[in-house]
């Protein structure tokens, strides 16, 4: 079953392991990202950041099968490098359900919506079509946090 999706521009990092694995209870991190899915380095990294008892499973948002991961017993959490990311997957059968935005990287063009969230206007424009498709798209960068709705 998918618990959450997380867009973070950071993907496995501290936060993730400290504040989120265990809020969550989850068993399985399945990382939608084509770059790290491609990078060995990366997937070495981000397998050995987690607790041993949690699986690392890594591919493209496009070659997931987001369907079956939500039918399955096995408590996962998705996480996005990207909104464009987050998109993709629901393109491909990430099914409704929460989609917390904690943190996407400061940029050009890019707005401050949150202490940790940068949104340029298309990524605003898509996660407010995620949110029209049936999806929850809430702000909030750890679990102690208040989750802010997309507005």
């Amino acid at each position: 079953m998918i618990a959450w999706n997380r867009i973070d521009s950071r993907l496995i990092h501290g936060q993730v392991i400290e504040a989120w694995l265990p809020h969550l209870g989850v068993s399985r991190v399945v990382v939608a990202d084509d770059e790290a899915s491609k990078d060995p380095l990366a997937r070495a990294a981000y397998g050995l950041a987690v607790p041993p008892e949690v699986e690392v499973v890594m591919g493209s948002p496009n070659a997931i099968d987001f369907p079956a991961l939500a039918r399955d017993s096995v408590r996962t959490l998705i996480l996005f490098r990207d909104v464009k990311s987050a998109v993709a997957a629901r393109a491909h059968g990430l099914p409704n359900g929460p989609l917390n935005v904690g943190n996407v990287h400061a940029g050009p063009g890019r707005v401050s919506i949150s202490r940790s969230v940068f949104l340029d206007e298309s990524d605003s424009a898509a996660l407010g079509e995620l949110a029209r498709s049936g999806m929850e798209v809430r702000v909030q960068a750890v679990p102690s946090e208040k989750a802010m709705p997309l507005s």
